[in-house]
């Protein structure tokens, strides 16, 4: 790094240590010493992202791999992501590069704002580990991607502050949330974090014209059961029936080794929802129908999905083409 970005949520403790306010965790740091995020260092009475700008993981991507599927549908958009996470989930799928230090490369806002450009994105998501551990950064890509006209992203599993996120959330034009399980000893024993957190930023996205999209990975006899599955359904329901919300399949990873999710609790998963709202997705497996959106008034197909092959069929001008009800979609 060439530079240091002081933080934006601190403050100094009389103990001389400093305080992260980013996130719920909190740390307090003494002097040198660097948050559980990787992201965030106390140096000499501050605290400076020094995360900001290194880069991880960069690649092109399908939208619909974020999995964003309302959010114009068959485009692509620069990804990317920082090294680190301030969850310690035992099941993590990404464990390489937000469980362990991983090389990085600087990449300037001026810089990535100009590759989304050259790749003809619609903009840039930030995603691959936990990119609001990456809040400077984004903050900054995100006021040069607005006056450039390209789109922000967020893929992120939701744990952070109210107040960061508030001023950050008008930057922003779509995320896909990761809530992991609507039972707080799940996030307390299987995370190392907080679900009242996760579900107010949540609640304050889907409030302030972000187009939300949820993922739960369906994990093998932890948060499969249909107790567990009809107590996310029923909190979304509440929240907004319209909300797309997508299941994906778990693989043993990092530290843990339950068996790989059957194709049949996925499959109840989706049956369950689905009773309740307008459109469920089912990742990381081909169960079909489960990948096209379909017209919650009229039952006729609006986009068919093959993988990452999308093809838009049944809108014409922003609007169902069978019934004529406006979708929820950008497009």
């Amino acid at each position: 790094m060439t530079e240091l970005h002081e933080a934006r949520y601190w403050r100094q403790l009389d103990s001389g240590k400093v305080e992260c306010l980013l996130c719920p965790v909190g740390c307090k740091l003494a002097d040198q010493q660097t948050g559980i995020c990787f992201g965030r260092q106390h140096v000499n009475g501050k605290l400076y992202a020094i995360n900001y700008g290194e880069v991880v993981s960069m690649a092109l991507d399908p939208i619909e791999k974020k999995p964003l599927y309302h959010f114009y549908p068959g485009s692509q958009i620069l990804s990317v992501g920082p090294n680190g996470c301030n969850l310690r989930c035992e099941n993590c799928q990404n464990w390489q590069i937000s469980q362990e230090h991983q090389p990085t490369r600087t990449v300037s806002p001026e810089q990535l704002v100009r590759a989304a450009q050259d790749a003809d994105s619609i903009g840039i998501a930030y995603t691959y580990s936990e990119p609001l551990i990456w809040f400077e950064y984004i903050y900054d890509a995100a006021v040069l991607s607005r006056e450039l006209g390209l789109k922000t992203v967020l893929v992120t599993n939701g744990y952070v502050n109210e107040e960061p996120f508030r001023e950050l959330a008008p930057l922003i034009d779509a995320m896909n949330i990761d809530v992991k399980s609507l039972d707080s000893q799940f996030y307390r024993d299987i995370c190392k974090g907080s679900l009242t957190d996760v579900l107010r930023t949540v609640e304050i996205a889907s409030s302030s014209g972000i187009l939300v999209e949820i993922t739960n990975l369906v994990i093998t006899g932890l948060n499969d059961s249909d107790a567990d599955l009809q107590a996310l359904v029923d909190w979304l329901a509440r929240l907004d029936r319209k909300i797309p919300l997508h299941f994906s399949r778990y693989f043993p990873q990092h530290k843990m080794d339950h068996p790989m999710t059957p194709s049949a609790r996925l499959q109840n998963a989706y049956n369950i929802a689905r009773a309740q709202l307008d459109y469920v997705y089912v990742g990381n497996l081909d169960l079909p129908g489960t990948s096209d959106t379909i017209c919650p008034q009229c039952g006729g197909a609006l986009v068919k999905r093959a993988g990452y092959q999308t093809r838009i069929v049944g809108i014409t001008n922003g609007h169902c083409a069978q019934c004529q009800r406006k979708v929820d979609m950008r497009l």
